[in-house]
């Protein structure tokens, strides 16, 4: 027996080795998420989905079971007690979004948690801990009041509007020893959180902006190594951010929410069981009369260091020149935990150059677009004024190019204390710049004493994308420059002049591009729900949400972005709860439309912007020409009506709204019927024969099988004949461009257009200076009233071309998530290698593929728990090989298919390399 027992543990450790003659590495887990953020802070998801990887590369892992604890304390958790929740063995893949289902939690609790998993071959150790908390998640648990000054002060100006910072203090003790300190904020428009003189967090332009009418958001700090025994001080100061509005001028256009206001509380327990809560009442003293005298996010700030108030936020400052608070009225919208990443300076850059003047102020060039601020240090006599400028790019003197800017004044003044060498940077504005006009500078200034500051939303970089082609690669990284500059809580279409706001329009397809470079989940979600509270009573919803500006248009386009962005979010994580959550605003957004604009021929005739933004024929022809112009097009209106029917029916099978799928369908099957007869011309176009009317048609399925051919032609005759290799659609038309020229079998046109350097392409821009994307093809010409040199809207979906038609990493929309990948490169002539990757939610996807005459070697990564279709172009599966052996016969390699000269391939985790003629 036991000579018995000896052989079946040689035979389990000779399986266990046996893959591809490789040492199986040890099953283990990392990256534990929850609501897919890393141990977030005061949430308020009462059973968040729990989420993990299996960073195992050994091939052909897949995950059959898994285990959660949950436990009240890390003590308990170590000791295996999941005394809020044990999940048990759970035969499953589902390795994201696993749904709690403990006891239920209450405000302020902590849950740590981890997990194991049981695979095909082997199980792992308990990972290690992660944890959430919960935040205050009833309104009854909010103890304190508001608190502000709802007024203006003698040194404010209410007519431009400029308005100073407000600051408040509190001072208390704690005399026994504290266990734990949540402290819960909702300082609005924006705070900055201070105990004993430190700032709590790393944060900056906090919290992220909304409708405060409808809802605002709170944060949560644990501040226990904060409150050892003895004196403390709270202090807050309040910038303006978007609640006391940029501009107070145009009431009919911009909603404005009041005066800077604060409700907050530090929910304190002791070691003996003992609990204690400070809190926002009229015990608090508060100031406007401190150094921060206007703060606007158009305008700038201005900052009079004489004016510090040294200790202000440190127990035993003298505070009786201070005032006391002053109860004020509430926001008015539900209270909401920050689900969405804190914005953050994420990078700091030194000036390339410094230029003095003929009038002796100095340009300090920084070398690339972004959008933040800038440190300056300086030591001077006291009461000198600095004032630093901002703009994008330099008139032909030498001067900075601000008429772009409108009458956004973007200027930071900074007044001198005259006490040594000072340090300093504004705290509640932002500006989009990459040149920086310094007057009033003592004495000659070096790079040291100037740094910008790079500013945008917490999210990881996820992708990587490297070609042959450096033209490629530059407008990747513009790109990069590009979506990271207007992240900003919310997506913003631009980050310079007097705008900067979250148009939908601008990243209905964009988001999607935008998720192979950033992880933007946590941020779209959030928008996402930006946008149901922007929506009417009747359904309509607006251009921009959150509704910043008062624009209900009503077009297909722009608020269509509710759809596309919750399919984006469902195929890029597999979520389907986005699809649950936002369905009923779709379908009452669609009902609304079409019971108000579809005539009696099922033409949709309401849009508004058409093409928004198409380039002139030629650069010279859009000088100074307005592009403020709009065109609306039934024909667009039309066809995405159609495209968003078989959208909403899809949804309805997604989401059981079974008695919706059919009705869908049908609605659909008609505007395609009323389309054709109304928009094709028999000479094989649509609408005005331009190309995006015919790549609508094209990519939406609206084309009749008899008619595909010429249309297509078409396409490619506008493109190669008239157009000469380059494109002509503004922002719908670029939206679908790329993809649908791959699917037609013209890559090599795409290809063509994005490699462009001359006028409309995106290499014109970068041939011109440009370090970001234009809002403009004609960007360097027309008139700057609408001519942003740091805008996103004019990528459409080159960025998803990019990772899925060069580097082939695609998510199965039937698997989503990633959780089975679709790995087809195009191969185009000119391009010799295609490298990169992407982090989905189950690990790292790497493509790396080079051509070498007719030799293709194709290198690959595929996470754990995740399966792959592989289309290697080959003649037949016989050629293609997977290290040194035949790949149908390569341990993890099967052999599904031949489909269009390529040999398709499935497979399991892994590193693989696989080699074929071409």
């Amino acid at each position: 027996m036991k000579i018995l027992r000896y052989f079946f543990v040689l035979l389990s450790i000779a399986l266990f080795a046996s893959f591809k003659g490789e040492e199986l590495s040890p099953i283990k887990l990392e990256n534990l998420r929850t609501e897919l953020l890393l141990n977030p802070v005061g949430i308020d998801v009462t059973t968040p989905r729990l989420s993990w990887e299996i960073p195992v590369l050994a091939r052909g892992i897949e995950q059959t079971a898994y285990q959660i604890l949950v436990a009240s304390s890390l003590e308990k958790l170590n000791a295996n007690e999941g005394d809020l929740w044990n999940s048990g063995k759970v035969n499953s893949s589902e390795s994201i979004h696993a749904r709690y289902a403990g006891k239920p939690l209450k405000s302020r609790e902590r849950a740590f948690w981890k997990v194991k998993v049981w695979t095909n071959n082997g199980f792992s150790d308990w990972s290690a801990p992660a944890f959430w908390s919960m935040g205050l998640k009833e309104y009854k648990d909010w103890e304190g009041r508001w608190i502000g000054f709802d007024r203006y002060f003698p040194w404010d100006n209410q007519d431009l509007p400029r308005l100073s910072a407000r600051y408040f203090r509190k001072e208390f003790s704690t005399t026994k020893q504290v266990k734990s300190a949540t402290a819960s904020i909702i300082g609005l428009g924006l705070y900055e959180l201070y105990i004993d003189g430190k700032k709590i967090g790393d944060q900056v332009l906090a919290p992220a902006p909304t409708d405060y009418t409808q809802n605002v958001k709170y944060n949560t700090f644990d501040v226990t190594e904060h409150l050892k025994a003895g004196k403390h001080a709270v202090g807050v100061i309040l910038g303006n951010g978007r609640f006391f509005e940029m501009r107070q001028s145009k009431a009919y256009k911009q909603k404005t929410f009041g005066f800077p206001k604060l409700l907050m509380q530090v929910n304190i327990t002791y070691a003996d069981g003992t609990k204690e809560t400070i809190k926002t009442d009229e015990s608090w003293k508060g100031t406007a009369d401190g150094p921060i005298l206007a703060n606007n996010e158009y305008d700038g700030e201005e900052y009079d260091a004489r004016k510090e108030m040294y200790g202000w936020n440190q127990p035993g400052f003298n505070e009786k020149n201070w005032l006391k608070s002053e109860y004020v009225q509430e926001p008015g919208g539900a209270y909401e935990a920050q689900m969405n990443q804190f914005m953050k300076v994420m990078q700091d850059i030194k000036p390339v150059s410094i230029t003095k003047r003929s009038n002796g102020n100095y340009i300090i060039d920084f070398g690339q677009n972004m959008a933040g601020w800038v440190k300056l240090r300086v030591k001077s006599e006291k009461g000198r004024k600095l004032t630093l400028k901002f703009a994008e790019s330099l008139q032909g003197n030498g001067d900075l190019f601000i008429a772009n800017l409108r009458d956004a004044k973007t200027t930071d003044t900074y007044i001198v204390n005259g006490e040594g060498i000072e340090e300093w940077e504004p705290r509640f504005v932002y500006h989009g710049f990459r040149y920086v006009e310094v007057k009033g500078y003592p004495g000659t200034p070096t790079k040291n004493d100037f740094s910008a500051r790079l500013v945008y939303d917490d999210l990881q970089t996820v992708g990587s994308f490297e070609t042959s082609n450096a033209l490629l690669n530059q407008i990747h990284k513009n790109s990069w420059w590009g979506i990271a500059s207007n992240y900003k809580g919310m997506p913003v279409d631009c980050p310079q002049r007097n705008e900067r706001q979250p148009w939908l329009g601008d990243r209905s397809t964009g988001a999607y591009g935008e998720s192979f470079l950033f992880d933007n989940t946590a941020l779209y979600t959030k928008w996402l729900a930006d946008i149901r509270y922007s929506q009417k009573a009747d359904g309509a919803i607006p251009d921009v949400a959150p509704a910043f500006w008062r624009y209900y248009s009503d077009n297909m386009t722009w608020p269509g972005t509710l759809l596309l962005i919750s399919d984006m979010l469902y195929r890029q994580t597999g979520d389907v709860s986005v699809l649950y959550t936002n369905y009923p605003a779709m379908k009452k957004w669609l009902t609304y439309m079409q019971s108000r604009y579809l005539n009696a021929e099922g033409i949709m005739t309401r849009d508004s912007y058409g093409d928004w933004c198409v380039p002139p024929a030629t650069a010279e022809a859009g000088r100074g020409v307005n592009a403020d112009q709009k065109h609306p097009s039934t024909l667009i209106a039309t066809a995405y009506y159609f495209h968003y029917l078989n959208m909403m029916s899809r949804f309805a099978k997604l989401t059981g709204n079974d008695a919706d799928i059919l009705t869908f369908a049908e609605l659909a099957s008609s505007a395609k019927t009323a389309f054709n007869k109304k928009f094709y011309n028999q000479k094989g176009f649509y609408g005005e024969n331009n190309l995006t009317d015919n790549i609508l048609a094209v990519h939406f399925g609206l084309v009749e099988p008899g008619n595909t051919d010429k249309v297509h032609r078409r396409i490619v005759n506008i493109i190669e004949v008239e157009n000469k290799s380059h494109l002509s659609t503004g922002l719908i038309g670029t939206q679908w461009l790329m993809r649908t020229l791959s699917d037609i079998g013209r890559s090599d046109l795409a290809y063509k257009i994005a490699s462009q350097k001359t006028y409309p392409s995106w290499g014109y821009m970068i041939e011109n200076g440009a370090t970001a994307i234009w809002e403009l093809w004609n960007g360097n010409t027309a008139d700057p009233k609408m001519n942003s040199q740091n805008h996103v809207m004019m990528l459409g979906d080159l960025m998803i071309w990019y990772y899925e038609n060069l580097l082939g990493i695609q998510s199965d929309y039937e698997n989503p998530g990633f959780k089975r990948i679709v790995m087809k490169p195009e191969l185009i002539d000119g391009l010799n290698y295609a490298k990169g990757s992407y982090q989905s939610p189950y690990g790292v996807i790497k493509s790396d593929w080079k051509r070498d005459g007719k030799a293709f070697n194709w290198n690959i990564t595929v996470p754990a728990n995740t399966k792959a279709l592989v289309h290697i172009p080959a003649a037949s599966a016989k050629e293609v090989k997977e290290g040194n052996e035949k790949a149908s016969s390569a341990n993890g390699v099967k052999f599904i298919k031949m489909e269009d000269g390529r040999a398709v391939f499935e497979v399991g985790s892994g590193n693989y390399t696989f080699n074929s003629g071409i």
